[in-house]
This record gives C-alpha cells, structure tokens and sequence, in this order.
C-alpha cells in the first residue's frame, strides 16, 4: 500500500498547509502564525482584537471601516466619524480574500417546515426561535428595516412577520399624540398598512377542568408549570393568584392563606380575620369596632385548648405540678424534670419564671428567689434581705445542719476528722491532721470556713483559725499574740 501523508489544514491567506505548532484559530478557519494579521492594515492580531469576514482577518478599525454602518454618529469614536462609502476598497487596488466561495444556496424545507423567510431547512447550531417557528440566524431581522434581531427586541407581528420594537410600535402601535417610544413614532396619520393592531386574548383558564381537588382552588382549571403559582402546597394559576375581596395581584411576599382556602392581601386578611377593636393591627384601615362579633371571631380561629392536663403522661414522666405530657414546643427544665411553659411559675407567689430566676426546693418545687430565701434561707437577725427578715411563728427554727448525722462511720482515722464518716474525692478537704468534709472544715472554735491560706492544725488533731489558734496555742503576755484580743495574762 504506498504511504499516504497525513493531510493538514490549509491557511485561507497563503493556501499553504498549517501545522500545530504554529497555527491560530479564528471563525473556524486555521492561520499561519505569521499570516495572522489584519488583511487592510497589516496589523498583527490575537483573540482579543481579531475580526474574521468570509476567511478574511481585520482588526476592528479596519473591520468597522470597511463592513460597518456609514455615516454621521456611526462608530466607535472621532476615528470611525467618516462619510466614505468604502469605495477603496472596490478597486482593482483592493485586497480580496483567497479563501473558496461558500455556495449561497439553500436546501428548501417542505412547506411550513422551514425558515418562514427563506423558506430553507434550519439546523440546530443556526436556529433563532420566535413564537416556536425556527429562523435562521440571517434571516432573523427585522422585515422593515432589516436590523439584526435578538429575542430581546425581536417583536412578532399579526401578519406573521418580525420586527424590532420601533418598527412594530410604527406599524402596529397605537396612533396619536404622545404615544410611542420617541419622535420616530408620534404619528397621526392612519395605519401605513390595512392591518389592525392586534386585539389582546383572553385565556380562559377554566377550558381544562382538573379532578376534584387537584386544580386551581380559584377556577377549578388545570395548573401548567409555565403559568404555576404555589400557596400552601396548592397550585394557582398566575392569573387566578390575586385578592379574594379586592382583585389585587398578589406575590408570594403579600400574600396571606385564610382559614377559608382563600387567598388575600394583607390588608384584608387583616380586616377579615385580624383581631379586632381599638388599637389592634397595623394602622387606622385595621381599627374598627364595628362588623364581627366575638363569638363569630371566636368560631373562625383555630381551637386551642389550654388545659394541660388534657393528656396524662405516666407516673413520674409528666409535668410535676400537673401531671400532664410535656411536649418539646412547651418544655422547660429544672434539675432534670420537665415542666409545661404555663407551669413554670413560682409555687408561692405564681410570678413565671425562666432559667435565671428558678430555684429548685427541697419539696421539689420551683420558687422565685424571693419566695425560695423566704421558705429555706437561714432565718433571724442579718441574714437574708428585708423581705426575708420575718419571724411570723415567734421564734425562728433553728438553721440546718448540713452535716451527716446517719449512716455507717468509716474505719478509724480514715474518715473526716470531725464528724467521722467516709469522705469522698468530690468534697475532700486535706489538712496536716488529715481529710475533713467541705462542709465540716471550719475553725473548732469559731465555726468560720477554712481555707488553704487560713487553715492551722492544732496539736489536738482540731484545724483553727490563725485568731483562735493564737489564743489556744500561740505565746501569752504583754505584747505577744495577734490584737487586744489575744493580749491576754493567763
């Protein structure tokens, strides 16, 4: 089999074969390095200023100059201002493209299966689509001016055609002083062509009846996605979607779901279902006296029922004051029970109470603070704040020892050395003489609380407090001792 060379692009501008290590890429076509540059001015290009016309490259300048609009005010700036007609460049002086003609020709669809303009099949990567007809790119101008349109500014027009905005707005648009988008289209006279403008639809939504319960709650029409609005799971149409009492279009920000299946703007919402009387709702629309009376307000509210106790939780699961289930949206904790919201009040004086002001009682109750100093605080003169210095019985129970007074004692010299029970790592207190409770480690003497910097072992095997300790132990006569109060002679 002879060798075949592998075949290679050819260079529009030199018709010589391009190679990859030295090819540029512009409007699908493949150029020399060297043969990158702009056909009028020689000018060396690259993708940002390149410009491709039928294989041949310009920069813009040239580019604008010789295929753009002509002109006054046409261009980019004072350099594009010219009247030239781009007569130089039709001479036998002007630098044409060696690039092959591309045949104009154009296959013909079947009838009303093409471009509705030229009538030629239309394929995907040319397609510009208006009102599901199918043009191409070329052929998508606009059919009075023949300005390239977008689907922007494209505008179809009752005779099938399309233009651009200010060519329908001249055609089809309403006549007469002051209409129009500028001078271009302030007419009076009558319509240029016989064609009247053309006459607005009205869609009836409710052609297409849905199964019960799955249309529009408005109309009862079938919902389709280009025209769904959604409320609470229901599907409006966009044009059924407005005020039940005033017709207002409404969005999904001002509108409000009544207890009726209805749809409302808020402020009849608030007239209808809102609460009524002097100085509710949001401004004078809402204050009325008048219309509804309270038992009618009353029926069309949601029922809420306040009794907690409705639903009885098990034995030692509930609420502890009244024994009902404790629910997540309700609860409040105190010391690991669960207690209703509306429970969660002071036993004594019933004041609500929240996480700082709650105190947990020994009759597993909750109080305010008040209540609490006034039910188990120490009692009698000094202690406590004005409300708590009370003495209704006639003489103040004596103050709570917290020291354990049951239970087995631990093993001689292993337990606490004033009340000898076991001592456990939590509440540990270490002096030289051994370990003691929290609660038991205090001067022997004057019962004051202990601490590293205060504490003195005795020699009894008792801890003191320095005053105490110098008095018992410390050296006696004139000028010894710690005050006047161990100042003594004994």
């Amino acid at each position: 089999m002879p060798f075949k060379p592998a075949e290679h692009p050819k260079c529009p501008k030199c018709s010589k074969s391009v190679y990859a290590a030295e090819e540029r890429v512009a409007g699908g076509y493949k150029f020399h390095k060297t043969c990158f540059k702009c056909g009028l001015c020689g000018k060396m290009l690259d993708s940002t200023n390149v410009t491709e016309h039928e294989a041949e490259l310009y920069c813009k300048n040239c580019h604008a100059r010789k295929y753009g609009p002509k002109g006054y005010g046409f261009g980019g700036g004072a350099g594009c201002l010219s009247m030239d007609t781009g007569a130089q460049f039709q001479g036998e002086g002007a630098v044409l493209s060696r690039a092959p003609l591309l045949s104009t020709s154009v296959a013909k669809a079947p009838q009303g299966e093409g471009c509705p303009r030229c009538g030629g099949f239309v394929y995907a990567a040319e397609q510009m689509l208006a009102r599901g007809r199918a043009f191409h790119k070329t052929c998508f101008k606009c059919g009075d001016c023949n300005k390239g349109l977008d689907s922007v500014n494209v505008t179809e027009g009752p005779d099938r055609e399309i233009y651009c905005k200010v060519c329908y707005g001249k055609r089809f648009g309403p006549k007469g002083y002051g209409y129009g988008q500028g001078g271009g289209t302030l007419q009076s006279e009558c319509f240029a062509v016989g064609d009247q403008a053309p006459k607005t639809t009205l869609v009836d939504t409710a052609a297409i009846k849905a199964k019960p319960g799955q249309g529009c709650p408005r109309c009862g029409g079938v919902v389709f996605a280009a025209e769904e609005v959604l409320a609470k799971g229901r599907q409006w149409h966009r044009k059924c979607f407005k005020c039940r009492d005033c017709t207002k279009t409404l969005d999904s920000i001002n509108a409000c779901d009544g207890p009726d299946g209805e749809v409302y703007c808020r402020t009849d919402y608030g007239k209808k279902w809102g609460p009524h009387g002097y100085g509710f709702a949001c401004g004078s629309g809402f204050l009325q006296t008048d219309g509804l009376t309270e038992d009618e307000i009353s029926a069309s509210r949601p029922f809420y029922n306040p009794d907690t106790t409705s639903i009885k939780a098990p034995p030692g699961q509930g609420c502890p004051r009244c024994g009902g289930m404790v629910f997540a949206a309700e609860q409040q904790l105190a010391k690991g029970t669960m207690w209703h919201k509306k429970c969660f009040n002071c036993a004594e004086c019933h004041r609500p109470l929240d996480s700082v002001l709650a105190c947990d009682g020994p009759d597993k109750e909750i109080h305010c603070r008040a209540c609490y100093g006034k039910l188990f605080g120490p009692k009698g003169f000094g202690f406590g704040h004005a409300p708590t210095l009370v003495c209704s019985e006639g003489t103040a129970p004596a103050v709570h020892d917290p020291r354990p007074n049951s239970g087995r004692k631990a093993a001689p010299g292993q337990g606490c050395g004033r009340c000898g029970y076991s001592v456990y790592a939590a509440e540990q207190m270490i002096s030289k003489n051994g370990v003691w409770h929290k609660r038991c480690f205090s001067c022997s003497e004057c019962n004051n609380s202990l601490d590293s910097t205060k504490l003195n072992d005795g020699p009894d095997g008792e801890i003191y407090c320095r005053g105490c300790y110098g008095r018992n132990f410390g050296p006696r006569g004139v000028g010894f001792g710690m005050g006047a109060g161990t100042l003594t002679m004994a």
